[in-house]
C-alpha cells in the first residue's frame, strides 16, 4: 500500500514521529505538503472538506486506501503492525498503545512550556510565564518522564528496547523525544542522561538503524527550528 502522510512542510512537530516508522519500515509514502505539485493546498483542501464523514481535527493524518486516520498515537496503532513495529498479541499493543499516549502527554508538556498561556500567542507574548513553566517542566516533570521511561526499559525483556527484543514504534518515539529535549534543553539534557543511561543507549541504538541514519542524513529530515514543538531558547534552559 502506498501511504499519505497528510503534515506541515516546515516542521518535525508531531508528523514527525510517523515519518519514522515510515522511514525505518522502508514503507512506499508521499508526504504530501512537502510535495512540489501538492503541497499545503491539497492538506488543507483534506482538511476542509465536508465530504468526510469521519474528518480529522488537525494534522497529522494519514490516508491508507480508503481510511483516513489522525491523531498521532492512533495511526502508530494502525501503522505497527502494518510496518513490523508492534507486537504480534493483543496485549502487547495494548502496551505499545499505552506507552506511545504517554509520549503524547511528554510531547504536549514540552510545547506548552514555550506556549504556557495559549499557542495562538507568540512566545514573546508570554515569555515571564514560560521561564516558570520551563523551571517546573525542568525540574519536575521532566525528570519524571525520563525516569518512567527508563524504568520500562529497566523492566522490558533483554534486548534494549522498549517491548523488548525487537524494535517498535515506541523505540522511534523515544528516540525523538531524547533528539527533540537535547535540542530544547541541552543543558538540562545534558545533566539528567548520566542518570538515564538506557534512554541515552536506546536513542544511539535507533539512530544506528540502516534506513533511520539514511533518513537523518537526508534532506528528508527536517531540522530541528523555531516553530516546532521543541524549540530552544537559552533562558528556558536553565
Amino acid at each position: 500500500m502506498r501511504y499519505e502522510l497528510y503534515y506541515w512542510p516546515s516542521i518535525q512537530g508531531r508528523g514527525e514521529f510517523v515519518r519514522l516508522a515510515l522511514e525505518d519500515a522502508g514503507a512506499d509514502y508521499a508526504d504530501v505538503a512537502r510535495t512540489p505539485r501538492r503541497g499545503v493546498p491539497a492538506l488543507m483542501r483534506f482538511l476542509e472538506s465536508r465530504s468526510l464523514r469521519q474528518p480529522p481535527f488537525a494534522p497529522p493524518f494519514l490516508k491508507a486506501g480508503g481510511l483516513v486516520i489522525a491523531q498521532t498515537a492512533n495511526i502508530l496503532l494502525y501503522l505497527g503492525p502494518r510496518l513490523g513495529l508492534a507486537p504480534k498479541s493483543e496485549a502487547g499493543r495494548l502496551w505499545a498503545h499505552q506507552l506511545q499516549l504517554t509520549i503524547a502527554d511528554w510531547v504536549a508538556e514540552a510545547h506548552d512550556v514555550h506556549h504556557p498561556i495559549a499557542g495562538g500567542l507568540y512566545y514573546e507574548d508570554q515569555k515571564p510565564e514560560a521561564k516558570r513553566c520551563a523551571a517546573e517542566f525542568i525540574a519536575e516533570r521532566l525528570p519524571k518522564f525520563l525516569g518512567y521511561f527508563e524504568g520500562v526499559l529497566g523492566r522490558a525483556p533483554k534486548g534494549g528496547h522498549a517491548l523488548g527484543k525487537a524494535a517498535s514504534y515506541v523505540d522511534l518515539s523515544l528516540f525523538q523525544m531524547v533528539a527533540g529535549l537535547r535540542y530544547a534543553f541541552p543543558r538540562a539534557m545534558a545533566r539528567l542522561e548520566p542518570e538515564h543511561p538506557r534512554m541515552t543507549a536506546l536513542h544511539d541504538r535507533v539512530a544506528a538503524r540502516p534506513r533511520l541514519a539514511a533518513y537523518l542524513a537526508s534532506k528528508r529530515r527536517i531540522p530541528f527550528n523555531q516553530q516546532g514543538i521543541f524549540r530552544h531558547y537559552a533562558e528556558l534552559d536553565a
